[in-house]
Formats: C-alpha cells, structure tokens, sequence
C-alpha cells in the first residue's frame, strides 16, 4: 500500500485555506496547512472588514455549514452593521468591521485547537504528480510530502507582482514574496492561466485626521452578530467610522499621475475588479461625476492606523499623499503604508468541477482568488466546500454540491465552473436567482443539517435550529389563529397610514400589509406580546418573513423544482456533443469546452440557447 505522509495538503492560509484546512481536519483527515509566514495566517490583505451585499449572507451560509469566519468575525468585531434595512428581507446583510490583528490572531487560535492539523512555515515550489493525479508537493526548503489530496488556496501570490507608481516588485503582499513555479508546472500539462489585478489603498495615521469634517457611521444601535453558535456574543461598545468625499481639485491631482500609473501606461496587463475600481479608474471611467465617496475606517481597537476604503491605487506615492490631502479631513494626512496594485496568476475555473476538484488533476483542488474570485467571504466559502470535497473523496463519498437553490455558496461555484470568469469575480444579490429564499435569517434553516451530519457543526447548535424551527411554527399557527378587532387595530394603525379594517381580521392576513410588523401587533394585542416573550426574536422575525412573502417564495420554490429536474439528468465527461444532431456549431463547441456535469449546468453557460437544452433533451431521452 503507497505511504502518504498527510491525507490532505492546504498550501497558503488565507481565507480560503483556513476554512479548507479547518473543514478536513474537522472531518478527521489528517491535515497539512502549508503558509509562506505562519505569523500571517488568516490575515485580512485588504479592508478590515467582513460580510456587506450578498457577502454577509455567505458569512452565514459558512457558519451554519460549520465554518469559523463567522465566528472569527463575531470575535473580533469592532462595529456591526445590518446593510440594506429599508429594503425586503432578501437584501438584508450583515457586516462586520474588525480589528485586523485580533481577526488572525482568531484564525490561527481556533486552527491550533482541532486535531489532526499540522502546521509548515514553507513555499511549495512544485506539485508531486503521477500521470494525471498529484501526490503530494515539492517545498522550497527541498522537501517531498507525499498526500492523498492538495488544495490550492494561493491568493494573489502566484507570480506575484506589485506595482507603486513606477516601481515594481515582486510579491504576493506588501513585504511578502510571491509564489514561483505552480503556474508554470500547471501550464504544462494543460491548466490554461489567465493575469488578474487587485489594488489597496493608503492606509494612514488616525491621529493626523480631522473627523469633525467627516460624517460620522456609527453601528447598530441594538448589534446583531454572524455566527448562530451560542458562544458568539453581540458587541456592547462599537468603534464608528466616517465618511469623506473626494472633489474635482482631488481629481485634477490625480490625473496628475496618470502619465506614471502603471494602469495607463500598461504596465499592468492583468483585469481588476469591475465593482471596485481604483480612485484613478473612477475618475477616468465616470469623468461625469465631481465627487466619490471614501470611508475611514479603523483597524483595530489599539492602534491609530486607519484604511481609507474607496480610495485603492497605484499611482506614485507622492501623488497619493498629495491628493489625499485635498480631502476634507484629510489636510494634515500622515501615511503609513502607500496603496498598491498586485498582479496575480488564476486559473480558469471552468476547468473544475462543481466540487472544485481540477478535471485534469485528480485530487487537486482549487479554492480562492486562484479561481478568479475576489473577496475573503468568497475565498472562505471556496475553501470550505473544497476541505469537505476532499476528505469525503478520501472516503469514496458524493461531493456537496450546494444547488443554486440552497446557498450564494452555490451560486458562486456554479457560476464559476459553468459560465467562467474573465475579471475578478464577485457575489451580489442580483446574481441570486432564488435570493428571496437565499436570506442571511434563514441559512441555518437551509445548511445545518450539512453541517451536522458532516460533524463540523456541534450537537448543540443544530438543536438550537430545530428549536427555532418548532418556534416558527407555533408562531405561524398563533397568527392564523388569533384575529384583532377594528377598534383595536384602527385607532392605533390609522396615524401610521393604514386603512382601517372593517371587521375583526386574523394577524397573519395584517401581516400581508406593508409596514405593518409583529411589533406593531403586539402593542395591540397583549395575547401576541405575551406569546412573543417565550420565543426568541430571530424565530418570531423568521415566521414574521415566512408569512409576509409566502407568495414570493412559493413562485421561487417551483422554478427551483423545475430546475432541479435538469441538474438530475447527467452528463459524461466524454460525451461527444458535435454528434447530436440539430446542435449549433456554437453549442457544441461551448458544451465541449466546458464539459457540463448535468443539463442545468448545460442551461447556464454562455451561449447555450433553449433550442439547444431542446435538441439536447430529445437526444438523451432516445438514446436511453
């Protein structure tokens, strides 16, 4: 029998390799985690924040799964914000600012605490490959470790280079080397490559801001948190943030720079993010607009250095710093670190099937940046589904496959390795076909059951949901029990702009109206007061959703089930699509490239058109 010397290798410990190190191990696999610099394991390259639009939700989605982001998060939370509150349940989303050094220091604590998991402060200069199926790694240091599965969870570090101004280094972070060698190997026997761009912003001196110039963002006035486990706590003190704008003059010396941007004068070569351009894009791409919005934001509870979000850039620092301090607040500015852009190798991520296992490389998993995306929900929701994936491969066990329907987890990977990515990816809402059913209140309800039953979620938390589950229904069947009478409702609702009712009307039939909420039904109704206090407050808003957008979810509930029945239907890797008769040229070379494993995985790449799925579905029913 081949000896390994770990079933699992996680090379790189950012966002993704924590979760994916954290989900293997947590499983029972013995675990390798491979870092550059163990001092910087699970540190936040960019802004020091987590969650935000559709990014919150993952941070949930994880949490449930039994991640830790969210309670890494929870812990080192300096402020806590629930984003898009005047809008439906389905845009709500939580996020977090937090101090960048009790966030790794977390990471690297709760990773310390599982079993089975080694730690390496090493490079891994090549992959151990036998034939088509890798073997372990080869490290800087010259040693050969030998595992069943490796994930790659590289980050920006891939051939990494940066860029201030004129100058460039090579670097996979500020004052950290980049990664020589995977791309090349990896090229080689067939992985196609592409060159991405990321930036960052100057971070600064707090103590030479002016915040009286600023408008002040304070957190939630009552703190909600991430993570469903009972050991996280919502924050009792919050640190605010500010508000600044940039001005025509701030423009003016910025274009200054533009003839030494390495952007324009293209030196960069790689695609940046397209919903979170540098200051320099911004005014080059939307000329029309005086003004763009900065947030300051602290970076932790003991240190004055601030992270001016809104304001990434490449641009020499002379310019920078001169720009910077046109801003209001921003006069007497000081900076700590210049903001940069870092070019970075990915891969393809059509090349990967839906449990993140390369086509071509058995046993290789990808994870992170290094499939396009941009974001540490993103990179930690990856590494979490591929840590899963790879030890229940050692067990000869079905991948999860979290469906469209199930998770943004879901849609993110789906989207990745059906449709691709040619510039750094990120989650939005809009992306979410079912995001009325894909809320950040419900992704306990939707994922713990995973969780559980892989043993990466305690005993005790999945009793908390099912608790929560026979709340919300003893909450549903109160409400359409229980029925107000007109001289209760009409006097009370009448100045909040509600039509009376003519006659007594049962609570969940008042729940339908727009603006009214339980808590306005409980000042009419002592019955409901007196019930709401033996149930938590996430049961009652829970029912409370269930019932105000019943319609909505049912409609989004049977086209999931429509769906469904084409994920059902499985395509062979080998299938030979430019043999089926009546498919576009088109079609058929698409279809070819990327090798859907099913027919709703077919459905959504690029160019397949209905007709196709049409004459595909026809085909596949003679043939069987």
């Amino acid at each position: 029998m081949e000896h390994f010397d770990y079933d699992i290798i996680v090379v790189g410990a950012g966002h993704a390799g924590c979760e994916a190190a954290a989900a293997a191990a947590g499983m029972g696999a013995s675990t390798l985690l491979i870092s550059m610099n163990l001092q910087t394991i699970g540190q936040m390259s960019c802004n020091p924040a987590m969650g935000g639009v559709a990014k919150g939700q993952i941070v949930r989605e994880i949490d449930a799964l039994g991640g830790l982001s969210g309670l890494v998060s929870d812990y080192s939370a300096l402020q806590f914000r629930m984003l898009n509150r005047s809008k439906g349940p389905a845009m709500w989303s939580p996020r977090t600012q937090n101090d960048r050094t009790m966030f790794a220091a977390r990471w690297r604590y709760l990773l310390e605490q599982i079993l089975g998991l080694d730690f390496r402060q090493d490079t891994v200069k090549a992959l151990l490959l036998e034939g088509d199926k890798v073997k372990g790694v080869v490290t800087g240091l010259g040693q050969t470790i030998k595992a069943r599965k490796v994930i790659l969870t590289t980050g920006t570090f891939l051939n990494g280079l940066i860029h201030v101004g004129n100058q460039q280094m090579s670097g996979g972070r500020a004052g950290e080397s980049a990664s020589l060698g995977i791309t090349e190997q990896l090229r080689s026997v067939g992985l196609a490559s592409g060159r991405m761009k990321t930036g960052t912003p100057p971070r600064v001196d707090g103590r030479s801001l002016d915040y009286s110039a600023m408008e002040e963002q304070k957190g939630d006035e009552k703190p909600g948190k991430f993570s469903y486990r009972p050991q996280s706590r919502p924050l009792e003190q919050q640190m605010s943030c500010w508000i600044t704008y940039t001005d025509p003059v701030v423009h003016e010396i910025l274009k200054e720079g533009f003839e030494q941007s390495p952007m324009f004068t293209g030196r960069i070569q790689g695609i940046g993010p397209r919903y979170c351009p540098s200051i320099e894009d911004k005014i080059n791409r939307f000329a029309e607009r005086d003004r763009h919005q900065l947030f300051v934001e602290p970076e932790g509870w003991n240190t004055v250095e601030v992270y001016v979000n809104g304001f990434s850039t490449s641009l020499p620092e002379d310019v920078q710093l001169k720009a910077l301090r046109r801003v209001k607040g921003f006069e007497k500015a000081r900076v700590f670190r210049p903001g940069y852009a870092i070019e970075y190798d990915f891969f393809f991520p059509t090349q990967l099937k839906s449990s993140l296992e390369s086509k071509a490389i058995e046993g290789l998993y990808l994870a992170g940046q290094i499939n396009g995306t941009t974001g540490y929900e993103e990179a930690a929701g990856q590494g979490l589904i591929a840590g899963m994936n790879a030890r229940r491969a050692i067990r000869e066990e079905d991948p999860i496959i979290l469906r469209r329907s199930e998770a943004y987890i879901g849609v993110l990977i789906d989207d990745l390795v059906s449709k691709g990515t040619d510039e750094p990816y990120r989650m939005f809402t809009s992306r979410a076909e079912y995001r009325i059913m894909l809320r950040q209140d419900n992704a306990d309800l939707r994922l713990s059951e995973i969780g559980y039953s892989l043993g990466l979620l305690p005993e005790e938390c999945f009793e908390d949901v099912q608790k929560k589950i026979k709340e919300m229904e003893a909450m549903s069947k109160f409400l359409g029990s229980q029925s107000i009478h007109p001289e209760e409702f009409n006097p009370f609702f009448a100045p909040l702009g509600q039509a009376a009712i003519p006659q007594k009307t049962r609570m969940d039939q008042l729940l339908l109206r727009p603006g009214v909420h339980l808590d306005n039904l409980a000042e009419v109704s002592p019955a409901l007061k007196i019930f709401m206090e033996g149930i938590s407050l996430e049961s009652a808003e829970g029912a409370e959703v269930l019932i105000k957008y019943a319609s909505y979810l049912e409609r989004e509930q049977k086209w999931a089930e429509s769906m469904a029945d084409l994920e059902q239907i499985r395509m062979r890797p080998d299938f030979e699509y430019r043999l089926v008769s009546g498919l576009s040229m088109e079609a058929a070379e698409k279809l070819d490239q990327h090798k859907p494993e099913n027919l709703g995985q077919a459905s959504r790449i690029s160019g397949i058109n209905p007709a196709d799925l049409s004459v595909l579905m026809v085909y596949l029913n003679r043939k069987s």
